[in-house]
């Protein structure tokens, strides 16, 4: 199937596809006499394979790992294992963050009057971030 065919089957559309060839996350599509990319029906579940592990927030990095172990049928799951809470460590890093950000900004909203005077704690703290940091609902 030539690259918009494989795009539509896998999902992923063609300038992803050209992009993960390009940096070896998928090997070089063959090629016909006329120079179009051929995809095979195996290129195209690893496409999908890939497509989901981007939609769970893994790296492209951490996805080469993943199609290699997904590949070696002589794997250990201990290894696929590692790599998942790995990042669900990750994930669990920048929401405990975010959920930070989110409590100051509530905070510093219900601070504000939200009226027509020009005091506002919210721009006060972007002005100071260096003293405001860690003084709000750590």
């Amino acid at each position: 199937m030539n690259i918009g065919e494989a795009a539509k089957a896998s999902g992923v559309n063609a300038k992803l596809i050209r992009y993960y060839e390009s940096i070896g996350l998928i090997p070089e599509a063959g090629r016909t006499a006329s120079g179009y990319r051929v995809y095979t029906p195996n290129d195209v579940n690893v496409l999908r394979f890939i497509k989901r592990a981007r939609t769970l927030g893994f790296s492209i990095e951490r996805i080469q790992t993943l199609v290699g172990l997904w590949q070696d049928r002589s794997r250990s799951s201990a290894e696929v294992k590692r790599v998942a809470l790995e990042h669900v460590a990750e994930l669990e890093a920048k929401i405990a963050e975010l959920r930070t950000m989110s409590d100051t900004l509530k905070h510093l909203a219900h601070a504000c009057h939200g009226d027509d005077r020009p005091d506002c704690p919210i721009l006060n703290d972007l002005a100071h971030e260096d003293e405001a940091a860690g003084s709000c609902c750590s």
